[in-house]
């Protein structure tokens, strides 16, 4: 008998605020499509559905026995790379693909420990070594060719800067803005080919058995790993930790401080663009980050 999935009510709602049609569309196939990759992949829901903003994510167990999860995503520029980094990486800091679907997306992955979540620890300093650790690993592994780039996409930033600035009504932070794009201008020479996350946050790393922390969820490409910083900055922000964490990473990971911060100015500055060219508010914490940033000597 065929195993129907409730489809969760805030999975619909982001999609219809995110991808519109595209959203609806993938909504209305989920059902359908899950259904068949039970049955391809012989599996069989032992768990309670989870979801993000994209992706409806299965507790299931294989034929043999072993746990394991589906996740099944709409496709985009973002999670294409999904699959593509995690092959890559394979289980070295980051989740383990089991088995992948090019046409749709989706994915088969190790089973984690959903209910540990880095975001739980108390000691906010040691989720951010824990984070930089993980990030050194991900950032040994090369990009592949055909991954998005990062110098495509700060080219594209700096060229719609120059109208984001303008619905920036704020004098400072008009300035700010404007700082940060200044910065990647001197660094867009040497965008960086390493394998980047992109969204390492406390909530995108679990426990696991075989390790004590991986990373899920990465929206991959190719480039520096100072744009890969800001994310650990940013959780549970507090503005006094914000020069700590910069430099407990910068350390970990051997980065050059100067050039870090240059490429993290750019993962603020792109957070200011989606901000402005959506008609919302600068974020306040993104702006007290570039602040305290500017006070670092190189």
């Amino acid at each position: 008998m065929r195993e129907v999935i409730d489809i969760p009510a805030e999975l619909a709602a982001a999609q219809e605020k995110y991808n519109k049609e595209a959203g609806r569309a993938f909504v209305a196939a989920l059902p359908d499509l899950t259904a068949a990759f039970l049955d391809r992949w012989d599996l069989r829901v032992t768990g309670t559905p989870m979801h993000g903003v994209s992706a409806l994510v299965l507790p299931v167990t294989r034929a043999d026995g072993t746990h394991a999860v589906l996740k099944l995503q709409i496709r985009d520029h973002e999670t294409d790379g999904e699959p593509v980094a995690l092959r890559l990486w394979d289980g070295d800091g980051a989740v383990r693909l089991l088995d992948h679907d090019e046409p749709t997306g989706t994915m088969l992955l190790e089973r984690l420990d959903a209910t540990r979540m880095l975001a739980h620890q108390d000691d906010v300093h040691e989720t951010v070594l824990v984070i930089a650790r993980l990030l050194a690993h991900l950032h040994a592994t090369p990009a592949p060719e055909h991954m998005r780039r990062l110098g495509d996409i700060a080219a594209s930033m700096l060229e719609r800067t120059p109208s984001a600035l303008t619905r920036v009504p704020d004098p400072a932070a008009r300035r700010l803005v404007a700082d940060c794009a200044a910065a990647v201008r001197e660094v867009t020479d040497e965008p960086g080919d390493r394998l980047l996350h992109w969204d390492l946050h406390d909530e995108n790393v679990l426990a696991a058995d075989r390790a004590p922390w991986l990373a899920i969820d990465p929206k991959p490409l190719a480039g520096d790993p100072g744009f890969d910083l800001w994310p650990a900055l940013a959780n549970r922000f507090d503005p006094d930790d914000v020069i700590w964490r910069f430099d407990a990473m910068t350390d970990v990971l051997g980065l050059d401080r100067a050039r870090a911060r240059a490429w993290t100015y750019g993962r603020l500055l792109q957070n200011c663009l989606w901000e402005t060219e959506d008609g919302r508010p600068l974020d306040e914490a993104d702006l007290e980050i570039i602040r305290r940033l500017r006070g670092l000597t190189a």
